[in-house]
């Protein structure tokens, strides 16, 4: 059964590109879109998918407060955040937020894919 992933960003065009890319990885379904913290945590509870992935500026709720309700809610489910941010300063705010891995939209799709294989595939 193929894992489940939930996308959280305002912009159209990143939801778009990575709905694309993971289904085309095979393995990976996109269960749903939000655009915003809050729809994040709706969808979050009634879809309850594999892993999260989450922007951080978004209206409404952000997705560093998005992610401290996440992890409340949903401790299981792995969060991923997908941002323009710089990580070096956003690193240890992420982390306490319940975020396993960040990763800059700057970096390659490449980098955004080995992280959600590693948060998805068990260790052996």
């Amino acid at each position: 059964m193929p894992k489940s992933i939930l996308i959280v960003d305002d912009s159209p065009l990143i939801c778009k590109l990575l709905h694309e890319t993971l289904e085309a990885e095979g393995g990976w379904t996109v269960c749903g879109e939000a655009a915003n913290g809050r729809e994040a945590i709706e969808k979050a509870q009634k879809l309850k998918p594999d892993l999260i992935v989450l922007d951080l500026a978004m209206p409404v709720m952000n997705g560093l407060e998005a992610a401290r309700e996440l992890t409340r809610v949903l401790p299981s489910v792995p969060l991923l955040m997908f941002t323009n941010y710089e990580i070096a300063r956003l690193n240890s705010e992420a982390l306490a937020a319940g975020i396993r891995i960040l990763v800059s939209k700057n970096g390659s799709i490449g980098t955004l894919v080995n992280s959600i294989q590693t948060l998805l595939e068990p260790a052996p």
